[in-house]
């Protein structure tokens, strides 16, 4: 009893002395700038929601969203690279709690010498536990380092997913807008020839020259030009679609064939401190530091002397097998100790630990801030781009309707005869160039909206309580 006694009295001082452990640093909280510098797309537009792909009012890319959510491949990965950190955050968390085994063994022993023969059985049944008291945190540091890389691996995931749902609204876009280039590629294919049927009854009629007809006709044959390479293009862009929602592009397409169909959402961008919260890849970032600091606490404590209590009991044949006294017959066994170790010298490596662990630590602050910065210049170079644009938008809208005027009233007028046929000639590429443009352009913008999402986190939320810590 009394050697009892003193053994729990070894596990009440080290339970004393857990408060003796070495505690994370606290980093002071970023300085973020009061507001973007950027104006707001619309002052009465909120933040995204989770679900920001249906502002765009299109039915057919929510269908695909949720194809590509649940069968893209990086998605698929990082969701598996999820499934281990938690499985590492629990074997780190393991290290708190006593350790407690089971084991049974027989051992028959038999022997013949001219005195005579002799045989016996030994045999027991035991429970052992062992435990480390952490004097320093040590195994709590660790435990706490594991817990946050499984927290920065969720981050990881739901990055890998922003990142992929935008790409499936770009692919989809471009998409229809490539759409919408064939279809002016086509339109402008036909005007050409219709002028040259024009100028060939003019030919034929001895009004105009073989010059004319030879500059239509290569008109006409650039214009052509144009249709296979777009073509190409939406096909690019299909596979690419397809291989965002994890299945093979044969056979692939989809229905919609023009961004006519969607609608430009109002989205606000809120304050820049928001974005430590609603960034999955900011979040990612502070977690990876808040596991480095904990490494380095317990690079720390490993420098420091360490106590392994251990108990065993059960049943054995003999009770007690000692050199001074042993107890034959079975019966109860008890077994205590304690072990204290401190290391003396192993050439610096415990240090060399500590040192790496420092500059980890160090980097990965860094890293943080970094991507403080990067956040706040997507958001920035988002806003400016719808920004520029909608101050385009009325100068490329004028652009085709005068070039469209223009166009016309060449063309009547090199009909009637009293036209030009250079100016008909360059009134049709200047058509062409400026409706091509404005496709363009709005594709742009939907690809600024777009940017604007995932500068913003799509409606991603940093998680109110982190993957719960042992204690």
């Amino acid at each position: 009893m009394k050697h009892l006694r003193v053994y729990l009295g070894c596990i009440a001082m080290g339970l004393f002395a857990a408060g003796c452990a070495l505690h994370e640093a606290r980093q002071a909280p970023p300085t973020m700038p009061s507001a973007f510098a950027a104006p707001p797309v619309s002052a009465a537009g909120s933040l995204p929601e989770k679900n920001w792909y249906d502002d765009f009012g299109s039915p057919e890319l929510h269908a695909l969203i949720e194809q590509a959510a649940a069968n893209n491949l990086d998605l698929g990965m990082a969701r598996a690279r999820v499934t281990q950190a938690d499985a590492r955050a629990r074997q780190a968390g393991a290290a708190i709690l006593p350790s407690i085994d089971a084991a049974g063994n027989g051992n028959y022993l038999a022997g013949h010498s001219a005195n005579g023969s002799a045989h016996e059985t030994d045999w027991a049944a035991l429970l052992s536990a062992s435990y480390e008291v952490d004097f320093w945190g040590k195994n709590h540091a660790t435990a706490r380092a594991a817990s946050r890389l499984a927290d920065a691996s969720r981050a990881d995931r739901d990055t890998v997913a922003l990142t992929m749902l935008a790409g499936v609204a770009d692919s989809y876009f471009k998409t229809l807008s490539l759409r919408d280039r064939l279809s002016l590629a086509t339109l402008n294919l036909n005007t050409a020839q219709k002028l040259l049927d024009v100028i060939e009854a003019r030919f034929n009629a001895g009004v105009a020259n073989p010059v004319e007809l030879a500059a239509q006709k290569a008109a006409l044959a650039a214009a052509g030009l144009v249709v296979p390479e777009l073509k190409q293009q939406e096909a690019e862009a299909l596979t690419a679609l397809a291989l965002l929602l994890g299945r093979a592009p044969e056979q692939f397409s989809v229905e919609s064939q023009s961004l006519e169909s969607l609608l430009e959402p109002k989205i606000g961008s809120g304050l820049p401190s928001e974005l430590l919260t609603r960034r999955p890849d900011v979040f990612m970032a502070e977690a990876n530091m808040q596991a480095a600091n904990a490494d380095l606490v317990a690079a720390r404590a490993a420098l420091f002397p360490s106590l392994t209590l251990n108990l065993s009991g059960g049943v054995q044949n003999p009770a007690l097998n000692a050199a001074v006294l042993t107890l034959t017959g079975a019966g109860p066994t008890l077994n205590l100790g304690a072990s204290l170790t401190q290391n003396i010298f192993d050439r610096g490596r415990l240090r060399a630990v500590r040192a790496e662990a420092q500059a980890k630590d160090e980097e990965l602050v860094v890293a943080y801030r970094a991507a403080i910065l990067s956040a706040l210049v997507d958001v920035e170079n988002a806003l400016s781009a719808l920004d520029h644009l909608q101050q385009a938008r009325a100068l490329q809208e004028e652009n085709v309707s005068q070039s469209e005027r223009a166009f016309e009233g060449a063309s009547l007028r090199y009909k009637a005869g009293s036209g030009d046929f250079l100016t008909v000639l360059e009134a049709q590429r200047t058509l062409y160039a400026a409706r091509d443009q404005y496709s363009q352009y709005r594709f742009a913008r939907f690809q600024a909206f777009v940017a604007l999402y995932k500068a913003l986190g799509g409606g991603w939320q940093a998680p109110k309580t982190a993957t719960k810590e042992p204690r």
